[in-house]
């Protein structure tokens, strides 16, 4: 993937709308807290650039090493979203 989140420009994204339980709270200008109906954390939903459009990548913050492990990337906040329940 050569996507770089400093393609983006500098500025507070809007919240994506989702339509499942799930809601988001922002955690930087790029990047939610995805979180479940009882709280939860469930992982992270960050924006990246895509010559093509916006995409929406789901992620996990792995502990141990303090990074962000990859789920999967998708066109559709939802669709992200819905990979993190698993």
């Amino acid at each position: 993937m050569n996507t770089l989140i400093e393609n983006l420009p500098s500025m507070l994204w809007e919240t994506p709308a989702l339509r499942g339980p799930e809601h988001l709270e922002r955690a930087a200008d790029h990047l939610w807290r995805v979180v479940d109906e009882r709280g939860s954390i469930r992982g992270h939903l960050r924006v990246v650039a895509d010559p093509l459009g916006i995409r929406y990548r789901a992620e996990r913050l792995h502990l141990a090493s303090g990074t962000f492990r990859l789920v999967g990337e998708f066109w559709q906040a939802d669709d992200a979203v819905a990979a993190l329940r698993y």
